[in-house]
């Protein structure tokens, strides 16, 4: 097959050409349009068509209109009849001069298949519309000529028409919260998008490219076969909360959920031409719903432990008091300590606590000037935050009763620390300056219960020390037990 020199056609046409990028710039024109307007390629390379032939009336728009449709939909736009004025040369006296035209948009794409360029090949048809006038003169007839510049003229005005009705779909469209797109062919090629489904889909211009091709990410999850059964059966395919992995503006995936919609398009004959698809991102919606079914099952696991501990409290604070009214004071006390627990769980949604929040709630109603605490800012697991706030009850109140905090003179000082090597969490009390304290004949409930807490449930260590100056106890937690540290001072 011979070699055809593509630019030597373009150039030997007798039908005025141009092309232009998508800022409406010129990028070419062939001799004929510059014979058509009056103006030499070097006049209007690289210069928008609306700054060297500006328009502001219902003509410019028409034109504008007609050039953003090519670049929007990738398909040719025909505008039939339209006056469009151009000024003439100062050669040739100036001012502007009346002018009439036929038009046709065609769009050129790049090598990745987007609309980059068009081509317009426009008719001057003034000659023609001028017959029309003379025609429209007393006893003249219309010729064939004239005949032909009306009906186009009826044409372009019915075409008007239509336009402004799709414009005014395509607007409700665009605006719809719902995710909306029209596939065609059998490779469902994206002929329309709105701003809905742009954003779900992280801003991707896809107009004129396959669905396999624009969202290469969905290949592998269900959703091209279903579009295949669509447009091979007329079928309707869809889903509520169906998962779909997505990419987002940033190139990353994105678990996103969507109740959609496939249907088959028609064309006037029956014949399925493509699919509509509809739909609504409920992504959160769906997020939520889970999340809400996790909190429940949560409470119901901790409800039924919280009833277990309070079933422990009772049955081993009767065992070891020495009379009922110790009994009800000693229980209620440690109904308190765990109520304390659980409401500053509350305040996080039962996601964790933070030991100085703990530190606080437990030690704030003793006199602060005979209380010092120090240490790193430690998160602690919603278990980890019950058993604490049960041991340091435990702990204050032992104090008060026996311990540095009975009497005026006593001090307690509470200091946490973080082991840098294995993250394990040490507590560290120690009172002094109270009564002397010797180690107990036999084991009360509040031994008994720090030993099971620290040992059972967070399989950390006691080391209670009944010291010359006062009661001192090292309390060890793995990290694995209590949580993570949110930052060390």
């Amino acid at each position: 097959m011979p070699n055809i020199d593509f630019k030597q056609l373009f150039h030997r046409l007798t039908s005025p050409y141009m092309i232009i990028d998508r800022q409406y710039r010129y990028v070419a024109v062939n001799p004929a349009y510059e014979k058509a307007v009056m103006r030499m390629l070097p006049e209007l390379e690289g210069r928008s068509l609306f700054e060297v032939f500006p328009n502001d009336g219902e003509s410019g728009k028409a034109l504008r209109d007609s050039f953003e449709r090519v670049f929007a939909t990738g398909e040719t736009d025909t505008i039939a009849y339209i006056p469009y004025d151009i000024p003439r040369p100062a050669a040739q006296g100036g001012g502007m001069e009346k002018r009439y035209w036929t038009a046709v948009h065609v769009p050129l794409t790049d090598d990745e298949g987007s609309v980059a360029f068009l081509l317009q090949n426009t008719v001057d048809v003034t000659d023609v519309v001028r017959l029309r006038e003379a025609a429209s003169l007393p006893y003249r007839s219309y010729s064939p000529e004239t005949q032909l510049v009306e009906r186009a003229r009826e044409a372009e005005s019915a075409h008007r028409s239509l336009l402004a009705e799709s414009a005014e779909f395509r607007r409700m469209f665009e605006q719809a919260p719902g995710f909306i797109a029209v596939l065609t062919g059998e490779e469902h090629v994206f002929t329309f998008a709105n701003e809905a489904y742009t954003r779900l889909i992280g801003g991707r211009q896809v107009i004129g490219k396959p669905v396999s091709d624009a969202l290469p990410e969905v290949t592998g999850q269900g959703f091209i076969e279903m579009l295949d059964h669509v447009y091979t059966t007329g079928e309707t395919r869809g889903g509520e909360g169906t998962r779909v992995m997505l990419q987002t503006a940033s190139g990353d995936l994105q678990e996103r959920y969507l109740d959609f919609s496939y249907d088959a398009v028609r064309n006037l004959e029956g014949e399925i031409t493509g699919v509509f698809v509809q739909g609504m991102d409920r992504t959160e919606a769906v997020k939520t719903l889970k999340h809400q079914r996790l909190l429940l099952d949560e409470l119901n696991h901790r409800v039924k432990n919280t009833l277990a501990t309070v079933q422990s409290i009772a049955a081993q604070t009767l065992r070891a008091a020495p009379d009922l009214v110790t009994a009800r004071k000693d229980f209620e006390g440690r109904l308190v300590a765990l109520s304390k627990a659980h409401n500053l769980l509350s305040q996080t949604a039962w996601d964790s606590t933070t030991m100085r929040s703990l530190v606080g709630h437990e030690l704030g109603h003793y006199d602060g000037s005979r209380i010092s605490t120090s240490g790193p800012e430690v998160v602690l697991n919603p278990k980890a935050s019950i058993a604490v706030a049960m041991v340091l009850h435990e702990l204050s109140t032992n104090a008060a009763k026996y311990g540095a905090l009975s009497g005026e003179a006593g001090r307690l000082d509470l200091a946490w620390r973080v082991d840098e090597a294995n993250g394990d969490l040490r507590i560290d009390w120690r009172e002094t300056g109270g009564p002397p304290v010797s180690a107990p004949s036999r084991t009360g409930f509040g031994s008994r219960m720090m030993n099971l807490v620290m040992r059972g449930e967070l399989n950390g260590a006691v080391d209670a020390r009944y010291e010359p100056q006062g009661f001192a106890c090292a309390l060890t937690i793995p990290y694995s037990s209590y949580g993570r540290i949110k930052h060390v001072d």
